[in-house]
This record gives structure tokens, C-alpha cells and sequence, in this order.
């Protein structure tokens, strides 16, 4: 049994689903936040990297990400989406999926295809999708990719992550709020969550080298490597995302 495995069960079943057809937006930086988060609580953390190509997410080892094979042959095979919705229906506690590019659009079709929305629920599981959008030259194609999710998702599931890393999510002047897209799938959306621009030179140096190490938060805060100050700063950082989410009520 693995240290995620042996935890309690007190959080009802879920899956967490990160999805963004734009490759280098944040998605497994997202999905390691969702997985620490989630194993502050009583409940049974289990991590799966989808990405055939940049499985990042699998690289944390303290978060004991499975890494699916999805590719065959140089192709995505769905058959092997199979495996991680057997393991959802059948299994306890809360599924964390990262997802790379190229399995964004074979597995949501999938997803719709067979009808697993449905399934899960039939089996008791709460089912939230996360999607980035970013600002800078991909606001576009983050905020396209969201809509395609928004657009046919049958249930008020949608979590968008405003990733500021590349600018802010503005445009004409308005905030993501007051988007069109947000206005009109607010029945969608449940919520959103800042990943803030914060100073490159303190916060975003420190984060970075917890990203580039493949550590998480807790791991950082104990690492010599980082400065004393640099430690207050990541806890800082993960006190915002964590209250953040905390406020979504998504346990």
C-alpha cells in the first residue's frame, strides 16, 4: 500500500480531470497543486500523468503519479482510457488526471462518446474539469479550449485556472469575469482559480526551481537549497492557492 493509499477516506469520491488542448500553459503544474491539496485532507490521493510525450506530472515523486501508456504506435490509443475510468469507478478517494496536448481532444471526446460523465456519477463520483488559460500569445487558444469544454460538458463541473505566468487574462480592459465566455457558460463554471503574477525576481525564481526539481511545496520548504525568505515565499504562494480552493468547496 502506498503512503497515498494508506490515508483515510473522509473526502468524497472525485475526479479531477485537467484539460487544456494548449500545451506549456501550467497542467501539471495544476495538477501537482490539486494533489497536495488534496492530500492535506482525509481522504486517499491517487495521481495519474496521461501526457505521451511530457509526463511531468509522473516526475513528482513524493505525489507517486501512475503514468498511463496511452500511445501506440505513434498513435493515442483510447482503448486505454479504459484504465483510468475502471480504476475510478472501482477505487476510493480522489483521482487526479493530468493530461498532455495531444490526448486533450482524443480523451474528451472520448469522455463524451461514452457517456462517462454519467458513468462516474452513476458510481457516485464528482467529477470537476480544470482548464488553464493563460494571458500573452496563448490567451486564445487556452480560452478556445475552455469554451470547447464548456460548450459540451453536461454538467456544472468547469474549473478555469487563470494562469498569469505570461500575463495577465485581460482583454478590452475586462477580467476573465466579465468575458463573454465566462458570462455565458457561467451555468458551467464553477468556479476559478488565480495562479497570480507575482515578482519574477523573488517569487518567480523560487517557483521555478521547485518546478524545474520536481518538488512539492513541503518538499521545497525543507530543501537547503532554498533560502530562508525563498521558503516563506512558497508558503505564501501556497496558502493563496489552497484557500483559493478551499473556497470552491470541491471536497
Amino acid at each position: 500500500m502506498t503512503k497515498s493509499e494508506a490515508r483515510g477516506n473522509g473526502t468524497q469520491a472525485s475526479v479531477h480531470l485537467v484539460l487544456q488542448g494548449k500545451g506549456g500553459v501550467g497542467k501539471s503544474f495544476v495538477s501537482a497543486i490539486l494533489a497536495q491539496y488534496f492530500r492535506t485532507k482525509p481522504a486517499r490521493v491517487h495521481c495519474m500523468d496521461t501526457d505521451p510525450v511530457n509526463a511531468t506530472f509522473a516526475q513528482y515523486r513524493l505525489l507517486e503519479a501512475e503514468h498511463l501508456k496511452v500511445l501506440r504506435r505513434g498513435r493515442i490509443n483510447e482503448k486505454e482510457f479504459d484504465v483510468f475510468v475502471q480504476r475510478v469507478c472501482s477505487g476510493e478517494g480522489v483521482f487526479i488526471v493530468d493530461t498532455g496536448a495531444t490526448t486533450f481532444v482524443p480523451l474528451w471526446n472520448f469522455i463524451l462518446e461514452n457517456e462517462i460523465l454519467a458513468l462516474f456519477q452513476a458510481h457516485q463520483r464528482r467529477v470537476f474539469v480544470h482548464s488553464v488559460i493563460t494571458g500573452g500569445q496563448a490567451m486564445t487558444d487556452t480560452l478556445n479550449g475552455l469554451e470547447r469544454l464548456a460548450q459540451t460538458t453536461s454538467q456544472k463541473n468547469v474549473i478555469v485556472w487563470i494562469n498569469e505566468y505570461f500575463g495577465e487574462v485581460i482583454k478590452d480592459g475586462k477580467a476573465f469575469e466579465e468575458f463573454k465566455i465566462a458570462e455565458e457558460y457561467a451555468h458551467k463554471l464553477v468556479g476559478s482559480v488565480l495562479i497570480r503574477d507575482r515578482n519574477p525576481q523573488t517569487f518567480g525564481d523560487d517557483l521555478r526551481l521547485m518546478l524545474e526539481q520536481r518538488l512539492t511545496f513541503d518538499e521545497a520548504i525543507k530543501d537547503e537549497r532554498f533560502f530562508l525568505v525563498s521558503k516563506q515565499r512558497l508558503a505564501i504562494v501556497r496558502r493563496d492557492l489552497f484557500e483559493q480552493l478551499d473556497r470552491l468547496e470541491i471536497e
